[in-house]
This record gives structure tokens, C-alpha cells and sequence, in this order.
């Protein structure tokens, strides 16, 4: 079963600690795993692999009930990289700079091997650039001081557009580059909410807090409309 969680912001990659909300989602990726103790590599090369970012990855998911690695890919595995990737149970792209992220890992045909492992079952997942990786487009800040239209993997159809409640000028740039015709339709992701793909298919939203949501985004008759997508709490489905 192909799976993609895509997560629109928040988390312990913006807090670096663990607490309720910062844990529940990505204790909803592990979960999905269907493992009693499942092994989940942090890919964080959209970070310049920051070492505090993969610190701070250990020091929370330690606390879960996970087997954590990573992958740096200025310091290879002794292990093939494919290998290295199928042999996971999950993976979690970090967030940064989704632009530089996408070239360095074609460079490796990381993009390639990602693939094979989400049709292998592993449960691909990300935030904000891990997010927008898998879509066909994105809205990216790659370029300082810019929200700009990207192309991404294409994995899932459509844009799609993380942080959606916590950086202002995300959503009115969203719907402009919709009505320029720059990106295709798509979903936009508030922070501390997530989309979850089954095969290709959109099968649930879910939040790790009170208000979160996720809106379809379409351009039709010259017009955006934007409409508000049912969510679930993550506390009530574990």
C-alpha cells in the first residue's frame, strides 16, 4: 500500500521539543507504519542538513517508540543509497529550501529510489518542503524575499501549499499564482495539520490541534475558490 503524509507546518522541527502537539502527528506517521517499533530515516537535505535539525530529530523521536536514522548526502551510507531507503519503514523529509533539495537529490537519483520505495510500502512523509516535494508543484520560499511556483516530484497530482495559516502572505500568493495560471489546482495545508495519501487518493486530513484545516484551491471562471476540508483530531484515532 502506497502512503504519503504530507504536513503543512509545525512540529518538532520548528519547537525542537517534545509536547502533545508537537508529537501527535508524527506519532500518526509512525503509526501508519503498522510496526510495533518501526524504523523512520529523517532525510534533511532541504535544510543544508543543519546539524541542530537532526539533532533535534534524535533527541525527539528517541523519545518514541522508533528505530531513528538519517541520511546525509555529503556523508553516504556504508550501504548501497537505494538499499539504504528500502530497508525503511518510514521516511520524513525536513523543511527548508525545497529547490536545492529537489536538484541535489536528482544528483543522486534519490528521487528515483524514494519512488520505488513508496510503491515498496514505505510511508513517505514530510514537512512544509517535505511536503511539497511530492506534489507536481509547489509554493516555495526557495528564493529569499520570493514565494514562487516549483516543479516537484510529482508523485501526487496537483500544488500544493504548506503554512498556509502561519505565514500572511502565503494564501494571497497561493491564489495569485493560481490566477496567473503559474501552478494547477491544488490543496493548501495549515500548520499542525496533515494530508494523508492512500495509493494516490486524498483519504483523510488530520490535525494536531483545535482549529487546523486544509482547503482544495481551484481557479474556475476566473475565480478561486477555496473550500474548507473536513478534519480529524489525531487524539481521536489513537
Amino acid at each position: 500500500m502506497k502512503q504519503i503524509i504530507a504536513i503543512g507546518g509545525g512540529g518538532f522541527s520548528k519547537y525542537g521539543e517534545y509536547s502533545p502537539i508537537n508529537s501527535l502527528i508524527e506519532e500518526y506517521c509512525l503509526q501508519q507504519t503498522g510496526k510495533s517499533c518501526p524504523t523512520i530515516c529523517f532525510i534533511p537535505t532541504a535544510s543544508g542538513e543543519a546539524q541542530k535539525y537532526i539533532i533535534d530529530f534524535y533527541r525527539f523521536f528517541g523519545q518514541l517508540n522508533c528505530k531513528p536514522s538519517h541520511l546525509s548526502l555529503f556523508d553516504l551510507p556504508s550501504s548501497d543509497l537505494e538499499s539504504f531507503i528500502l530497508e525503511k519503514d518510514a521516511i520524513y523529509v525536513g523543511g527548508g529550501n525545497t529547490k536545492s533539495c529537489l536538484a541535489l537529490w536528482k544528483e543522486w537519483k534519490l528521487d528515483v529510489y524514494l519512488k520505488k520505495a513508496w510503491e515498496a510500502g514505505v510511508v513517505l512523509s514530510g514537512i512544509s518542503a517535505g511536503a511539497n516535494c511530492w506534489f507536481e508543484e509547489c509554493v516555495t520560499d526557495s528564493i529569499p524575499g520570493n514565494l514562487t511556483a516549483l516543479k516537484c516530484l510529482g508523485f501526487l497530482k496537483g500544488s500544493c501549499c504548506p503554512h498556509y495559516d502561519g505565514e500572511k502572505n502565503r494564501r494571497p500568493t497561493y491564489h495569485q499564482l493560481l490566477q496567473e495560471t503559474k501552478l494547477s489546482n491544488g490543496l493548501a495545508i495549515d500548520d499542525h495539520v496533515a494530508l494523508h495519501y492512500i495509493e494516490d487518493q486524498l483519504t483523510r486530513v488530520v490535525r494536531a490541534n483545535e482549529k487546523g484545516s486544509a482547503y482544495k484551491v481551484e481557479k474556475s471562471n476566473q475565480k478561486i475558490h477555496e473550500e474548507k476540508l473536513e478534519s480529524i483530531f489525531i487524539g481521536d484515532l489513537m
